[in-house]
């Protein structure tokens, strides 16, 4: 029973990872990271299936072995969290102490992202 919930919440995160591939705004490689967690828990051939897929596998094995992000990904991760706090702040229009939470929250996760050894 526990191995079908991991496989199917692993199927849910390979969903949402498509959706983030052809969706500008919304992530592919965590839900795919999450996918292959679950997969590893439920389905040896679809845990393999995911590491070697010729788009996202060398992605997914350089974290699963070392927690490395590529350049171009760190950038794009980055990019996207300021383009996401601008338009935040452009509709949202917060106050002041809910901007500053955000900023320091987006900053947080840019710094996470940027200290992972290149891949």
């Amino acid at each position: 029973m526990i191995r079908l919930g991991w496989l199917t919440l692993g199927c849910l995160f390979v969903g949402l990872g498509m959706i983030g591939a052809v969706l500008p705004l919304m992530p592919t490689t965590i839900f795919l990271i999450l996918a292959a967690g679950c997969f590893a828990r439920s389905s040896p051939r679809l845990e393999a299936w995911l590491l070697n897929h010729p788009r996202f596998g060398p992605t997914l094995r350089a974290w699963r072995d070392s927690g490395a992000i590529g350049p171009r990904a760190k950038a794009m991760a980055c990019g996207g969290m300021a383009l996401g706090y601008g338009l935040f702040l452009l509709t949202a229009r917060p106050h002041w102490p809910l901007a500053l939470l955000v900023a320091v929250a987006m900053a947080g996760c840019a710094a996470f992202v940027l200290t992972r050894p290149a891949a």
